[in-house]
């Protein structure tokens, strides 16, 4: 059995800069950090006992006896891109809700990926996790996903990530001092909206027709320098919150389905409570939403947003990690019997 521990991620700066269809032309780059928040996945090969030969345990529960039959898109898509051809039972479960803004689908991926490979007896690196990801959601799946969740997800701690045009991806880690890193964390609130969105659906009302929004997403690639430069310096780190709230109306300018009445009026409270920035962690839409305040406003904020869920968090720097592995009886000898039986039980049924 493999159990395998995938980190979920937030993004500060650069979002939108990180699909294909933009930096394969003008490059992009997105500053982000994985937190504590982790997306957990439990492989087993199956023992050849039951009717189905692959299990699927998550919000539903999936017994199938061919790849093509599983309903969960990333799961088919992984066994595939694996040619599983042996019975497996994998579980799902996370510390944050699924459709959050908060990379939990390619959590989810990179996870999958990782526990699989170590169940085969492989141990793949943190770039083969990130790029076997991004081809699995992007090609595979044909969504209108982005290249930083995986690659956060696969690596973990707080990253520069570069998109290059020739499509390669360079993951700089943001080198400064353990008190800057704390005094950061220590301004950062992250809160649930409680709204679901799928992300691929709020991307694709910009990312489809992405040209058009090139001056934006120069704001926000040059807000990415922007910020790095704050943390590096002996700057006020509420500099860094200014940034955000630049950062987050330069982000509702992409497209009307960003934001919404309701997430304007959380993020408006939260300014009015003390909040000097934030914004929406993923696509938009809804889900989690990132404030960044000084210590002794953060009392007033959490009155103030008290019907939505606090989510306290540290950052986090191991990425997808294998954190238990208990070698099984090999059922693969089983495996061959029972497909003997079945064969040999036709040939006497078609004989008879």
């Amino acid at each position: 059995m493999i159990i395998s521990r995938t980190p979920f991620r937030i993004s500060f700066f650069g979002g939108g800069t990180d699909y294909p269809a933009w930096y394969r032309k003008h490059g992009g780059a997105v500053l982000a950090t994985t937190i504590d928040k982790y997306c957990y996945l439990t492989c087993r090969y199956l023992p050849p006992f039951f009717e189905h030969r692959i299990r699927i345990v998550y919000s539903k529960i999936e017994n199938c006896k061919t790849i093509d039959e599983i309903v969960h898109p990333a799961a088919r898509e992984v066994l595939r891109h694996l040619n599983m051809d042996r019975g497996v039972e994998i579980h799902h479960d996370g510390d944050l809700p699924a459709r959050s803004g908060m990379g939990s689908s390619s959590s989810f991926t990179v996870g999958l990926l990782h526990a699989l490979y170590a169940l085969k007896g492989q141990m793949p690196s943190k770039r083969q996790l990130a790029m076997e990801s991004i081809y699995i959601e992007q090609e595979r799946l044909k969504e209108t996903v982005g290249s930083q969740d995986q690659v956060s997800a696969a690596y973990g701690g707080f990253n520069h990530i570069i998109f290059l045009p020739n499509g390669e991806i360079s993951v700089r880690p943001i080198t400064i001092s353990e008190e800057r890193l704390r005094e950061l964390n220590s301004h950062l609130m992250l809160f649930y909206t409680g709204i679901k969105r799928t992300a691929s659906n709020i991307a694709g009302s910009y990312a489809n027709d992405i040209e058009s929004r090139k001056r934006q997403l120069r704001i926000m690639k040059d807000l990415v320098d922007e910020g790095i430069s704050i943390l590096s310096s002996s700057q006020n780190i509420l500099s860094f919150g200014e940034l955000l709230h630049e950062a987050w109306q330069t982000k509702r300018s992409l497209s009307s389905r960003v934001s919404n009445s309701i997430v304007d009026d959380i993020y408006n409270q939260a300014i009015s409570a003390g909040a000097i920035g934030g914004k929406l962690t993923g696509a938009g839409g809804g889900g989690f939403i990132l404030l960044f305040a000084p210590p002794h406003k953060q009392k007033k904020i959490r009155q103030t947003l008290k019907k939505l869920i606090h989510v306290p968090f540290k950052f986090e720097f191991s990425g997808s990690q294998i954190i238990f592995f208990d070698p099984q009886e090999d059922y693969s000898a089983l495996d061959k019997e029972r497909a003997n039986h079945k064969i040999q039980a036709f040939r006497e049924i078609t004989h008879t």
